[in-house]
C-alpha cells in the first residue's frame, strides 16, 4: 500500500512539472504570435491602403476625410439657409450664415483637391444626414432654434477630432492644407452655434462618453450617385501647392435644398 502511494505521488509531481512547462512555453509564445503585425493592424495596413500621390502619400484616413468635408458642406449648407428663414433668434440667423460662408469655402476646396487627387466623391448626404436635415424641417418655432443649434454643435464636436487626428499624421500636403481650413472652419461654427445659448452640454457630454464608433481606418464608398445635374462653381488652385497639370472636372458643387440633387 505505501509503494502504490510513493508511485501516485511520484506521477502526480512529475504531472504538475510537465503542465508547468507547458504553460511556461506557452507563455513565452503568445506574446510573439499575440503582437506579430496581423491582418487589420500595424503598419502593413496604412503601407497597403496608401496611395502615391505628388503631394504626398495618401493614406485611407486621409481619403476618408476628404470624403466628409464634401458629405458635411452637402447637409450643412443647406441646414445654414434654412436657419436663416426659420430661426426665431438673430444668434440663430447669424449662425445660419457662418455655416453658408464656410461651407460654401470649404466644398469649393474640397472638390479642387479632390480633382486634384483623382477621388470621386459624393453628391448627396449621408442617410443619417438626411434625417438630420428631415428632423429641422419638421421643427418650427423655438423648437427649431434648440434642435439646429444641438444637433449642428454635436456634428461639429465629432468632427472637430477627426480633423485634429487628419492634421497631426497626414504626409499629403493637400490634405494638411484642407485640414487646416476645415480646422478653422469647424471651430468658427462651434463658437457661432455656442453663442446662441441653447446647446445642452449634458447631452454632448454624454453622448462622447456612449460613443463607441469604431476608428477610420478605410475609405467608405460614397453614397450617393457621382454624377448629378448642376455646373461646378469656379475654384482658385491653392498657391501652396499649384498642379502640374490641369485637374480633372470638378463634381458639382454643393445646392441649397431643392435646388439640386433629390
Amino acid at each position: 500500500m505505501r509503494s502504490t502511494n510513493r508511485r501516485g505521488g511520484l506521477f502526480s509531481g512529475t504531472g504538475l512539472i510537465v503542465a508547468g512547462l507547458t504553460a511556461t512555453l506557452i507563455a513565452l509564445i503568445f506574446p510573439i504570435w499575440s503582437y506579430a503585425d496581423r491582418s487589420g493592424t500595424g503598419v502593413s495596413v496604412l503601407n497597403a491602403s496608401t496611395v502615391t500621390t505628388q503631394y504626398g502619400p495618401l493614406s485611407a484616413l486621409d481619403q476618408e476625410f476628404i470624403t466628409k468635408v464634401r458629405l458635411a458642406g452637402l447637409w450643412e449648407l443647406p441646414a445654414g439657409q434654412q436657419a436663416e428663414t426659420k430661426g426665431t433668434t438673430e444668434a440663430v440667423r447669424t449662425a445660419g450664415a457662418h455655416l453658408i460662408e464656410g461651407h460654401t469655402f470649404l466644398d469649393a476646396r474640397v472638390r479642387n483637391v479632390a480633382a486634384r487627387l483623382a477621388l470621386p466623391l459624393p453628391n448627396q448626404p449621408s442617410d443619417q444626414q438626411k434625417a438630420w436635415l428631415d428632423t429641422l424641417t419638421a421643427a418650427r418655432g423655438e423648437q427649431y432654434d434648440r434642435e439646429f443649434a444641438n444637433v449642428l454643435r454635436l456634428a461639429h464636436g465629432k468632427v472637430f477630432s477627426v480633423v485634429a487626428q487628419v492634421r497631426a499624421t497626414t504626409r499629403n500636403s493637400l490634405v494638411r492644407d484642407l485640414a487646416d481650413d476645415a480646422n478653422t472652419t469647424v471651430l468658427d461654427h462651434i463658437k457661432v452655434l455656442e453663442a446662441t445659448g441653447l446647446v445642452d452640454y449634458d447631452a454632448i457630454a454624454r453622448d462622447a462618453a456612449s460613443a463607441s464608433a469604431p476608428p477610420l481606418t478605410n475609405s467608405p464608398a460614397p453614397p450617393g450617385p457621382l454624377n448629378a445635374p448642376g455646373s461646378p462653381l469656379p475654384v482658385t488652385p491653392s498657391p501652396t501647392a499649384p498642379p502640374t497639370s490641369s485637374p480633372p472636372a470638378l463634381p458639382p458643387a454643393a445646392n441649397g435644398p431643392g435646388s439640386g440633387d433629390d
